[in-house]
C-alpha cells in the first residue's frame, strides 16, 4: 500500500456583512502537510462580472476547479447566487469527479452570503458573519466579538479577525486578500 502524499491546503476565509457592505477576506498561506509552501496566495476573487465574491478553503487544485464550476453555474443562472449555489452543490454531490473535491466555498452578492459544501449544503448564516477553513472558527469568533462590540465596518472586522486567527492557527497567516461589495 502506497503512503498518501500530503495535499496542498489553503486555509482561512471570513465573510462579514455590515451597513450594506459585504467583505470576504482570506489569508495567504498554502500548506503542504506541516510545511508552508506559499505565503501570499489569493483565495478570494470576484466572479460574474464582479458582482459575486467567493473565497475557498481546502485543497488548492480542488478549489480552483470549484471556482470554475461555480462561475459556469453563475453564468447559466444569470448571476442568481442562491440558484447557482444549489446547482453547484447538486453537481458536487452527484458527479463522480466533483464528488472527490476537498474544498468549501463562501460566496456573497450584494444581498446574500452563502457557504457551499461538497456534502450538498448551501447555508445562509443567521448572523452576518461566516468563516471556513482550519482557522475559520478562530476568525469567526473574533469577527463576532468585533461585530457585537465595536462600530467597525465589515472590511475592518474581516481584516482584524484574520489577524487574530493568524496568531492562533498555524495554518493561517496575516497576508490578507480582501474584496468587498456595497449594496
Amino acid at each position: 500500500m502506497k503512503p498518501e502524499m500530503p495535499s496542498m491546503h489553503a486555509t482561512t476565509i471570513i465573510a462579514v456583512r455590515r451597513n450594506g457592505t459585504t467583505a470576504i477576506a482570506g489569508d495567504g498561506q498554502v500548506s503542504l502537510g506541516a510545511s508552508i509552501i506559499k505565503g501570499n496566495a489569493r483565495k478570494v476573487r470576484r466572479l460574474h462580472e464582479g458582482r459575486i465574491i467567493a473565497g475557498f478553503a481546502g485543497a488548492v487544485a480542488d478549489a480552483f476547479t470549484l471556482f470554475d464550476q461555480f462561475e459556469k453555474r453563475l453564468g447559466e443562472c444569470g448571476g442568481d447566487l442562491p440558484r447557482a449555489a444549489v446547482e453547484l452543490a447538486r453537481a458536487w454531490r452527484t458527479d463522480k469527479l466533483l464528488r472527490q473535491l476537498q474544498a468549501m466555498l463562501l460566496a456573497a452578492d450584494k444581498d446574500r452570503m452563502l457557504l457551499i459544501s461538497g456534502t450538498g449544503e448551501v447555508i445562509e448564516p443567521e448572523t452576518p458573519v461566516m468563516a471556513i477553513g482550519s482557522g475559520g472558527d478562530h476568525a469567526r469568533s473574533a469577527a463576532l466579538a468585533l461585530y457585537e462590540n465595536t462600530a467597525l465596518e465589515a472590511p475592518e472586522i474581516a481584516r482584524k479577525a484574520l489577524g487574530i486567527a493568524s496568531r492562533i492557527c498555524v495554518y493561517t497567516n496575516d497576508q490578507v486578500t480582501l474584496e468587498e461589495l456595497k449594496s
